[in-house]
């Protein structure tokens, strides 16, 4: 079976890269033309502010680190593995909030920054970008998805074709010392272990290449509201922020864990991919405190990189909850022959969707 680690050491660059942009634009994000610029924190609710952002620093790191690392905990609890029924369930939760994240936090703030009165209204005011970027991300997550998918199974199966070959030619040789021997059946068991091989490995790399993709739409979005938190200076806009955040980061993490643990990557890609996602939000809000001083959330820029990228990553996630996470589970033949696992996965779908939805009201 291939080993994909070298793919997970590749996607975490890309998240670097994507970190070294939001570097590269800060300084011109703090600039603006705009009369819309938000309030500013002074003496004492500015110390305040600090420590609250602060400790949401250790909140949201603790809260992310806990949920991407309980479904991982399915190597050590039989009854929570890939192959049982409530996994199903939990995946199906999983999925809901992954979409209610990109239909009800995402995709909102995006048309806001993006229809913002501080923009020119030519062009902002005359295209509707945010939903051409969010189509055009949703178009570049399946190219991607498919190419990727493909690209790892034609190296497997090349692989398996070598492989089979050899097998054969050296049962070839085997046989003629057999005859001579009194031949054994101690090469039967062969074929059929190469017959299931490339079914299992498929499916593998299906659920890698998926776990993947699914968190570069999750760490693009998770940095940005780390740099909205960080940057905030009202401490009743950072309270209500503080607790939904941790909250959205616990159920965000169980859907990623989730995918992870079907991929069952190696255990250092496993803890890298975990790691990461953890990271990126209290990293984002460390470089929206440095920034706060200077950064206007108002500024032209600052609205257009924001909508720009939270349009991108609602399209990745939107689609990844869809096409590969729903439809993949809710038409597979074990569900739609257990009417009570269909009923259980409709409901946690409904749950999880729910549930992040209801955070809207505060972040």
């Amino acid at each position: 079976m291939i080993s994909l680690s070298a793919s997970a050491s590749a996607f975490s660059s890309i998240f670097l890269k994507l970190l070294c942009v939001f570097f590269l634009l800060l300084p011109t994000m703090a600039s603006g033309g705009c009369n819309c610029d938000g309030e500013e924190a002074k003496g004492n609710d500015a110390r305040e502010a600090l420590r609250f952002k602060i400790g949401s620093i250790a909140s949201v790191l603790l809260a992310g680190a806990l949920g991407v690392s309980l479904p991982l905990l399915s190597k050590k609890i039989p009854s929570l593995g890939p192959r049982n029924d409530i996994f199903f369930m939990v995946k199906a939760f999983a999925a809901g909030v992954i979409l209610a994240t990109g239909f009800i936090h995402i995709l909102p703030e995006a048309f806001e920054s993006l229809n913002s009165p501080c923009l020119e209204k030519n062009p902002w005011g005359k295209f509707p970008f945010t939903g051409f970027v969010a189509m055009l991300s949703s178009i570049g997550t399946l190219m991607v998805d498919s190419f990727a998918t493909g690209y790892y199974k034609r190296q497997h199966f090349n692989k398996s074709k070598q492989i089979s070959a050899d097998e054969e030619m050296g049962e070839d040789h085997v046989g003629h010392i057999h005859v001579h021997t009194h031949a054994t059946h101690g090469h039967a068991h062969g074929s059929a272990n190469s017959s299931k091989e490339p079914i299992q490995s498929d499916e593998l790399i299906r659920h890698q290449v998926i776990s993947q993709v699914l968190e570069l739409g999750i760490v693009v979005h998770s940095v940005i509201i780390g740099i909205s938190l960080g940057a905030a200076v009202s401490i009743d806009t950072i309270k209500p922020l503080l607790v939904a955040l941790s909250f959205h980061q616990f159920f965000e993490g169980m859907g990623l864990g989730g995918c992870i643990s079907q991929a069952e990557f190696k255990s250092r890609s496993t803890a890298i991919m975990a790691t990461f996602f953890s990271l990126t939000t209290p990293i984002g809000i460390a470089i929206g405190i440095g920034i706060s001083s200077v950064y206007k959330q108002n500024s032209p820029t600052s609205l257009i990189v924001e909508g720009v990228f939270n349009s991108a990553s609602a399209g990745i996630l939107i689609y990844m909850a869809l096409v590969d996470l729903l439809a993949a589970d809710f038409m597979n033949p074990r569900m739609q022959n257990n009417l009570k696992l269909q009923l259980g996965a409709n409901l946690s779908l409904l749950l999880g969707a729910g549930c992040m939805s209801v955070l809207a009201k505060w972040a």
